[in-house]
């Protein structure tokens, strides 16, 4: 599987991220929670989604330019809530079984999966204070989605 590299946004720091990551990931360097961004493929989709905390997966293509205004948006919310969230991005064009399995009818398409379970998703590109209103929901109690912009 590969590994993903994230940027450490207190240390400046590249870390490597094993998807199967046990717990949250932090920073090698500073030992700061991580923004825990992956881009997943066919073959370690279901190894990416499995994960410790709410995973929110992007459905989109590189083609839709409402996914490319989306993508920041989600990245941020990543980045504001590390260790919080689990941010998974799968291209369908290069993983049309996963898109099919899921129902994905239209891009982009967000999930949020607990426990290897879809239980929501938001079609369409939205602004980020909806994404992040719609997402809180869905994070355990005392977690909440920051307005960093």
């Amino acid at each position: 599987m590969a590994r993903s590299v994230v940027k450490c946004t207190n240390c400046g720091k590249p870390n490597r991220l094993s998807p199967t990551a046990e717990g949250v990931p932090r920073c090698a360097n500073c030992h700061q929670l991580l923004p825990w961004v992956v881009d997943a493929g066919q073959e370690d989709f279901d190894a990416e989604v499995t994960a410790s905390v709410p995973v929110l997966v992007d459905m989109w293509a590189p083609w839709c330019m409402p996914c490319k205004q989306v993508t920041p948006l989600l990245e941020n919310v990543a980045r504001t809530n590390s260790g919080r969230l689990k941010l998974v991005k799968l291209n369908v064009d290069n993983a049309p079984d996963i898109a099919a399995r899921f129902g994905v009818q239209g891009i982009p398409t967000l999930l949020v999966i607990r426990n290897g379970n879809e239980v929501d998703r938001l079609v369409g590109a939205a602004p980020q204070p909806q994404i992040e209103g719609w997402l809180e929901q869905h994070l355990p109690d005392g977690m909440r989605v920051g307005n960093a912009r």
